[in-house]
C-alpha cells in the first residue's frame, strides 16, 4: 500500500465513523424530545372539568389530596414551627438586656414628657381649676 491509498482508506473511515456518531446523536435526540413531550400534558379544558363532571366530587378529591399532602408533610411542618419558635427565644433571650434598657429609656422620656404636660395643662388652665376648687369647698 502506497500512501495515497492509506490516506483514502483513513478519509473513509473517518467518514464512517462520522456518520455512525451522527445516526447515534439524532437517535438520543429524538428520545430526549419524545420524553419531553411524554411528561407535559394537553391543554387542561377548564368547561369540561368545571362543568361536564360531578364538581362536588372534585373539590373533596382536591381537598382529600391537600390533606394527604399535609399529613405527608406533617413532621416538617412541626419542625419548622419548632425551629422558628427555638429561634424566636434565642433572639428573645440574646436581645433582652437591649430591650430592658430600651424599656427604661422610653418609661423615662414618657415620664418626663407627661409632667411637662401636666404643667403646661395646669399654666394653661389655672383660673378654670382654682374656680372649680372653690366652688368644690364652698358646697361642702
Amino acid at each position: 500500500m502506497n500512501l495515497e491509498e492509506l490516506k483514502h482508506l483513513r478519509q473513509k473511515n473517518f467518514q464512517e465513523h462520522k456518520a455512525k456518531k451522527r445516526k447515534y446523536y439524532l437517535k438520543k435526540k429524538l428520545e430526549m424530545q419524545s420524553k419531553k413531550t411524554a411528561g407535559k400534558s394537553s391543554a387542561v379544558d377548564y368547561d369540561q372539568e368545571l362543568y361536564g363532571g360531578d364538581f362536588k366530587q372534585k373539590l373533596k378529591d382536591i381537598a382529600k389530596k391537600q390533606k394527604k399532602h399535609i399529613d405527608d408533610r406533617q413532621e416538617q411542618i412541626v419542625a419548622k414551627l419548632q425551629e422558628y419558635k427555638d429561634k424566636k427565644q434565642e433572639y428573645y433571650q440574646k436581645n433582652k438586656e437591649k430591650r430592658l434598657e430600651y424599656d427604661k429609656e422610653y418609661r423615662e422620656r414618657k415620664k418626663e414628657e407627661l409632667k411637662q404636660y401636666r404643667k403646661d395643662y395646669y399654666q394653661k388652665n389655672k383660673t378654670k381649676i382654682l374656680n372649680k376648687q372653690k366652688q368644690k369647698r364652698e358646697s361642702t
